[in-house]
């Protein structure tokens, strides 16, 4: 199983039969992934019409897209038709540590007692490539991977709305992540992975959450260092 199947196994299924939702959706997940993945660098003013330009779609679908992604908070509104990834303060991310030590960890906790063998097998797939990633310096293989390593297990914690938080909390910080792997590089970059799956093999709810904690800490106090030194 290569790179390209790990993360992209949905995009290559709607893309089968082709893609039948709506244009707003489709304008809506392609900007999202945009923010989630640091393509659209934070502070740096975009107009909609680039967006329209850029994505080649009409104006309503990235209006509508926009108005999601603002109330998202991944957004904010510039006037003069302009929008921007908004730029973290050092309280956002002391909020954003605290928000995510709460909400991951127990989706983490609440997963470990659902994940069967062939799940936990699926997740290892999924760190191996990362560790790929991160010898190779690849910062675009390495977000996207180790995105999808904790989407998948958090998707098995069968909590909407916590998993919902967490999804909003990543498309805030994601930008300023891919802004810390291109100062300090990825073998900088923080790796619980192999002791979060440690615990879910064993079965222990409070070590996988432990685990995401410390992996969580590692990433965003790497962020609050980058921040300070600019």
């Amino acid at each position: 199983m290569n790179q390209l199947e790990l993360i992209e196994n949905r995009a290559s299924a709607a893309t089968s039969t082709g893609d039948k939702r709506p244009a707003h959706e489709q304008v809506y997940q392609a900007l999202r992934s945009q923010i989630l993945f640091g393509e659209l660098v934070p502070g740096q003013p975009v107009t909609i019409q680039g967006l329209t330009d850029s994505l080649g779609v009409g104006m309503t679908p990235v209006r509508e897209a926009i108005r999601r992604l603002i109330s998202d908070g991944a957004l904010i509104f510039q006037g003069n038709r302009r929008v921007s990834v908004p730029l973290l303060s050092t309280g956002d991310i002391e909020e954003m540590i605290f928000a995510r030590r709460a909400i991951e960890s127990e989706l983490s906790r609440r997963a470990t007692g659902n994940l069967q063998a062939a799940d936990i097998d699926h997740l290892e797939r999924i760190d191996r490539h990362l560790d790929r990633t991160i010898a190779d310096g690849d910062v675009s293989g390495y977000l996207k991977l180790n995105q999808a390593f904790h989407e998948t297990l958090y998707a098995h914690a069968n909590t909407p709305i916590l998993s919902d938080l967490a999804e909003r909390l990543w498309l805030r910080f994601g930008p300023s992540l891919r802004v810390v792997c291109g100062r300090f590089g990825t073998q900088s970059l923080p790796d619980r992975h192999k002791e979060i799956i440690t615990a879910l093999r064993n079965g222990d709810a409070e070590q996988a959450a432990r685990a995401t904690i410390q992996d969580i800490e590692q990433g965003m106090e790497l962020m609050a260092e980058a921040l300070t030194s600019t």
